[in-house]
């Protein structure tokens, strides 16, 4: 299931989320409650971008609000969505452009809380396009006929190396995209699988411990100080649970903020939900945790989503933000 829900791609959302809401019993509930506490599934992606929610719970945040977190990886969020919208999560972290695909094919979906975003640095974000050290490829626009890995296919990845090549003078539609979780595309391109990858950390840094080596940033090519990810809801659990929705937002804010303000805990506690080792983690570059979404980068990834003929309708960002 896992790997089916991977693999969605804009048009199969909408019936993933239908099939999964009609099957009985299964309508977006607070999860169990004991002792005045609330349990709540948390659909999140094994990356550094979610460490202040570990924080946050590791230092009290969430149980304060009266929430404990029962957290479950996937491997991005296109897997994430379909599982929140038909209630198998009360939340999830997604990128932001899965929320807008999601949206635009009426799947319930409402972003609640911020989640991470690029340092707008180029050369220096948690998030690169990077090759072989021997590889032919020195800019995006070399990417022209090659197969360059993506965790999912027609999402925020792509997405921004489509924007790269774009910027670098080259033609999108001539890239082949192929499909790889993160943590499997240090090997993917070592074994020549792929000619090159756009990875995040933790897998930023292990492909350049293997003497892979960076082209592009396009995270920083798609939009000045991008809103990367937020975590979100479905309509009907905010709507049917707005008080948990509320713990939920008050405790990520301190998280996110915490998090900011302390580097070395958030490397130390990304041991415990990966298998990267500590070595890696202190040499990786860690994103933003600001508190609040940047609208104008929103705006710019779903134009160009309309660019490239993601999008079957616009998607209603004033509805689906906070």
């Amino acid at each position: 299931m896992r790997r089916l829900f991977a693999g969605l791609t804009a048009g199969a959302f909408l019936l993933v989320a239908t099939a999964c809401g009609s099957s009985g019993g299964s309508s977006p509930k607070a999860g169990a409650s004991s002792g005045g506490i609330t349990t709540v599934k948390v659909g999140l992606i094994p990356i550094v971008d979610v460490a202040p929610l570990y924080l946050g719970e590791k230092k009290g945040f969430y149980e304060k609000q009266g929430l404990k977190l029962s957290p479950t990886l996937a491997s991005g969020g296109a897997a994430i969505v379909p599982a929140v919208a038909s209630g198998q999560y009360q939340f999830g972290f997604s990128n932001v452009f899965s929320l807008m695909l999601a949206q635009s094919n009426d799947v319930p979906v409402k972003a609640i809380s911020n989640g991470v975003a690029s340092t707008g640095v180029q050369g220096k974000d948690f998030g690169a396009t990077l090759v072989k050290k021997d590889s032919s490829i020195k800019t995006a626009k070399d990417l022209e006929g090659k197969k360059v890995a993506v965790n999912t296919l027609k999402n925020i990845v792509e997405l921004s190396v489509r924007a790269s090549v774009k910027k670098a003078g080259g033609d999108p539609d001539k890239v082949k995209f192929v499909e790889i979780p993160f943590d499997q595309m240090p090997a993917a391109l070592d074994k020549g699988q792929v000619d090159a990858a756009m990875a995040v950390e933790p897998a930023l840094t292990t492909i350049k411990n293997q003497g892979g080596r960076e082209i592009a940033s396009p995270l920083v090519d798609v939009a000045p100080d991008l809103t990367v990810a937020m975590y979100f809801t479905s309509t009907q659990y905010a709507q049917q649970n707005p008080e948990v929705v509320k713990k939920f937002q008050t405790a990520t804010a301190q998280s996110l903020a915490y998090a900011d303000a302390h580097p070395d805990e958030v490397r130390q506690i990304v041991t415990t939900y990966t298998k990267v080792p500590a070595s890696v983690l202190a040499k990786v570059t860690l994103p933003k945790w600001p508190a609040e979404a940047n609208r104008s980068s929103i705006d710019a990834q779903e134009k160009l989503g309309q660019e490239f003929g993601f999008f079957k309708k616009a998607p209603d960002l004033d509805t689906l933000l906070p």
